[in-house]
């Protein structure tokens, strides 16, 4: 070292030794940015911007040893030979561009420290090629070791130089490369330098076609102006590339941002850049992702994304800074960012999906108010458990319920407080439950409950349980009271199907309802053969209209006094084909609750206005309504349609509603029967007396006449009570101004009483069974007198 050292000071001019040093350090600081710039070109130009790196780093490299051989001073004749000379800089410039040519190449390890080492034996060729073109008056002795240093040293630092410049993409990556390839020229020269040893021998002479001093300067002060014309071009590419590259990412970022999704932009394994959202999910400021491994939030997706199929979606797990994991979906698209290949990530968070699906499938089992399992997942589960139960040679209990007369609660208190009875059922009974049972709602309040076990007792015992846990937790609540009927079916000894079971569960829950409701049944063989027949007579009646086994019969209603027939009451008949006459007070609960009383009760209405319509005598006719009808949301527009087409003036035709029909939805009745009076029609209290709150409906509603029950006419000549009550309702009419008709009359002495009380109007068997209205042909055509009517009986 202190060799060298003295070279340097000794045996040079320190002017030219430092302007060799500023060639050398503008030299290697054009170099590193046109190799940054040829790094960002592609196709062509890459190439190209690297033959113009090669040419600037040869052209300093040997203006750089030249410019120190004219700062060596050794005091004697010298010159350099022309042909040496020019191969020196050849070597230079060819080397050169073969190590950054090398150092460019991804595909091969460690491209960067080989390009180096290249760009050092380039320096070292050069140089040695240049001292063997230097000719002196003397003889030219080496030092190996010092030989050897400066080979060392110039791979050593190239590799370094080249490795920093393309590992850091910012001003710190080239200032550091620019300073080691300057220290890999310098120290490679002057260590080579310091190995030289000059002995002065007169004898020898100067060739003639050797270069003067003065004409190697010339040469070296042409490459210096091709370095500094080079530094400067360099320079205006390194500022505009900088500009365009700061715009293009500020753009990228600001489009990025713009995005819901994270976005990050990758070359290879680093991240460039990323928008505030992928920021956000991994937890980092997205301005401090730039160069961080990607590897590092995706460890396991990193090698098959830059490798896969572009638009190719991957789930994956994102690792955040803070610790835990998001479940992301990821696509991959190969992307074109500062003029080199990279690719872009879509980052999608899936926790919002992986909630909706979990919601999804949690509603696909389960019921969305209750929380209960669904019909299709009690289903599932009867079957496994039968299975279970099979292999065990075990029970199983099948438990079906429902809330008694919960429709009136919905009707009266509003379907807020059904909701809420229905979710504190479910709390109430599950419970009483152990993990090993299992309780579904199967639809409106219809539950079930599997309940595995030994004896059929155990079922029972849970069955009371529900219905005690009920009674007790309802009333807790503040909402209405309400008791519940449970049906109970066991495996295997009832049946061995889920389809029997469930539905022998159901039969022997309405065996439950009929026998009293709040208590429970076990299926009975024989229950099952009444619930079919029911069902069967439900199918059957709702095609009776349409078989025509449904007929009308008239029964008249006169007056009192004179006799004379007033008009007539609709009665229904339905004479099955199987079964023959089914009486109306068995099939008409089964059509009111199976809902067929809707298109029943509107054949009914149009047979009966349109036969009304045909008569010439104008008599009134009576149809009787029931509560589903009345609360049917077009029941109004029907009879006004019913009207219209049949031509029957409205005053002839009595609509008779129960009071029980008012009960359900009062404020909905009272509409219905103002817009009824409203088209001209009148309207009749039925069977007043068996019904609710009897004087306060006939306060609240639009009624034209009351209908007195015939369990109050039947033996009212015999009954003193039954006579109070008779002249009490017909006190009342008289006091509302109310016409009274009188039902059920059947005898002489129970007329004669009516007549005694001054009673309007009465049927009954006395003046006429019900009969099809052609038996009735003399009072439709104007013939009417008092003992036709009584004739007629």
């Amino acid at each position: 070292m202190l060799k060298v050292v003295g070279c340097i000071v000794e045996q040079h001019d320190l002017l030219l030794v430092g302007l060799a040093a500023l060639v050398c350090t503008l030299a290697a600081g054009t170099c590193i940015a046109l190799l940054r710039h040829a790094d960002r070109s592609v196709g062509r130009l890459h190439y190209l911007w690297l033959g113009v790196a090669a040419v600037a780093g040869g052209f300093g490299i040997w203006a750089t040893h030249f410019i120190a051989m004219l700062a060596f001073e050794p005091g004697l004749p010298s010159g350099y030979h022309l042909g040496l000379t020019a191969l020196s800089l050849v070597y230079a410039i060819v080397l050169t561009g073969l190590g950054l040519t090398l150092a460019q190449l991804r595909s091969l390890p460690a491209a960067p420290v080989l390009g180096g080492i290249v760009l050092g034996g380039g320096i070292a060729a050069m140089h040695y090629t240049g001292m063997v073109a230097y000719e002196v008056a003397g003889h030219v002795q080496w030092d190996p070791s010092l030989v050897a240093a400066s080979l060392v040293l110039g791979s050593l630092l190239g590799a370094a130089g080249l490795s920093a410049a393309l590992a850091d993409r910012g001003r710190r990556g080239t200032v550091l490369g620019a300073f080691l390839l300057l220290l890999a020229i310098c120290s490679h020269h002057f260590t080579a330098m310091g190995a030289v040893t000059i002995l002065p021998d007169p004898t020898i002479d100067i060739s003639d076609g050797a270069i003067p001093s003065r004409w190697l300067a010339v040469g070296v002060a042409c490459a210096s102006l091709a370095i500094l014309f080079l530094a400067c071009a360099a320079l205006a590419l390194d500022i505009r590339d900088r500009r365009r590259f700061s715009l293009e990412r500020e753009r990228l970022h600001s489009l990025a941002n713009a995005a819901v999704e994270g976005l990050v932009v990758c070359q290879g394994n680093r991240i460039v850049n990323a928008n505030d959202s992928f920021g956000t999910l991994v937890g980092l400021p997205a301005g401090d992702l730039s160069g961080i491994e990607l590897s590092r939030f995706l460890p396991d997706v990193v090698g098959p994304l830059s490798n896969g199929q572009p638009d190719q979606a991957v789930e994956t797990e994102l690792v955040c800074v803070a610790g835990g994991t998001v479940p992301v979906e990821l696509i991959v698209r190969p992307v074109t960012y500062g003029n080199r290949p990279h690719y872009a990530v879509a980052v999608r968070d899936l926790r919002a999906r992986r909630r909706a699906e979990g919601q999804i499938q949690f509603l696909a089992y389960h019921d969305p108010l209750t929380g209960l399992a669904n019909r299709a997942s009690f289903r599932q589960r009867l079957d496994q458990e039968l299975k279970v139960a099979q292999a065990a040679k075990r029970k199983l209990a099948v438990l079906c319920l429902d809330l008694d007369r919960f429709k009136e609660v919905n009707d009266l208190f509003g379907h807020p407080t059904g909701d809420a009875m229905l979710v504190n059922v479910a709390r109430s009974v599950t419970a009483i439950l152990n993990e090993t049972q299992m309780m579904a709602r199967l639809g409106g309040d219809e539950f079930a409950i599997l309940v595995p076990c030994e004896h059929a007792v155990e079922a029972g015992r849970i069955a009371e349980q529900v219905i005690e846990a009920l009674r007790a937790g309802i009333g807790e609540t503040n909402t209405p009271t309400i008791a519940t009927s449970v049906g109970i079916a066991l495996y295997p000894d009832d049946a061995e199907e889920r389809s029997l079971l469930l539905s022998y569960a159901d039969t022997a829950l309405y065996k439950a309802k009929s026998e009293g409701r709040g208590t429970y049944r076990f299926f009975e063989a024989r229950l099952g053969m009444q619930v079919r027949d029911r069902r069967m007579l439900e199918h059957d009646l709702r095609h009776a209209v349409a078989r025509g086994e449904m007929q009308l019969v008239y029964q008249p209603q006169t007056d009192v006094q004179s006799g004379a027939v007033l008009g007539f009451e609709v009665l229904l008949r339905w004479h099955h084909s199987d079964r023959g006459a089914v009486p109306p007070s068995l099939f008409i609960p089964i059509a009111e609750e199976s809902g067929a009383i809707l298109q029943i009760g509107e054949w009914v209405l149009r047979e009966a206005c349109r036969e009304a319509a045909t008569w010439t005598n104008p008599l009134s006719v009576a149809v009787n309504v029931s509560a589903v009808q009345v609360h049917a949301s077009h029941f109004v527009q029907l009879v006004h349609e019913v009207l219209f087409q049949t031509g029957l003036k409205p005053e002839r035709l009595e609509i008779e509603i129960t009071e029980t029909a008012l009960i359900r939805d009062p404020g909905r009745a009272q509409s219905t029967l103002r817009q009824l009076k409203a088209l001209g029609l009148r309207i009749a209290m039925d069977d007043f007396g068996t019904g609710y709150s009897s004087l306060s409906n006939l306060r609240t509603y639009p009624f034209d006449k009351i209908k007195i029950d015939g369990s109050f006419v039947r033996s009212v000549d015999e009954n003193e009570q039954t006579k109070a009550i008779v002249r009490s309702v017909l006190g009342l009419g008289r006091g509302l101004g109310l016409p009274v008709l009188a039902e059920g009359v059947e005898t002489e002495a129970e007329l004669a009483f009516l007549m005694s009380e001054s009673c309007q109007s009465a049927q009954g068997y006395l003046m006429g069974k019900p009969a099809p209205i052609d038996q009735f042909s003399a009072h439709t055509t104007g013939v009417n007198a008092a003992m036709q009517t009584r004739q007629v009986a």
